[in-house]
């Protein structure tokens, strides 16, 4: 089965985001953010009740108690908290090379020209 373009643009973007180690026990960063639905379509799908009971909380609905339920298919958007000056992790974590910021802005163009959904 082949990659649908926006797969494919995921995909590489992601190889793009540097990695870090967050601080234990921190989920500052997961709050409610969107997502473009095809990375929703990499998700599990939650109950209304578990979406609902998240936002009212403004946590993630996958959001568990050992932190990221789906952290390998975590959004680009949660990737690339704390790895830019315009979206620092609250505690000072972050990777020792910041993203390229070409990176950044077309991480920005695809959720522009993207259908966003509530994660």
């Amino acid at each position: 089965m082949s990659l649908s373009e926006d797969d494919q643009i995921i995909d590489t973007l992601r190889q793009r985001i540097p990695a870090f180690a967050c601080v234990p026990g921190c989920h500052d960063c997961c709050g409610p953010v969107t997502a473009s639905s095809t990375e929703m379509a990499r998700l599990p799908r939650r109950s209304s009740a578990v979406r609902e009971a998240a936002l009212d909380a403004l946590s993630c609905p996958h959001l568990g108690p050992q932190g990221c339920t789906v952290y390998e298919e975590r959004p680009l958007i949660c990737r690339l908290f704390g790895t830019t000056p315009s979206l620092p992790c609250p505690r000072g974590a972050g990777p020792e090379t910041r993203v390229a910021p070409a990176v950044e802005q077309r991480i920005h163009w695809f959720a522009r020209r993207t259908r966003q959904v509530l994660v």
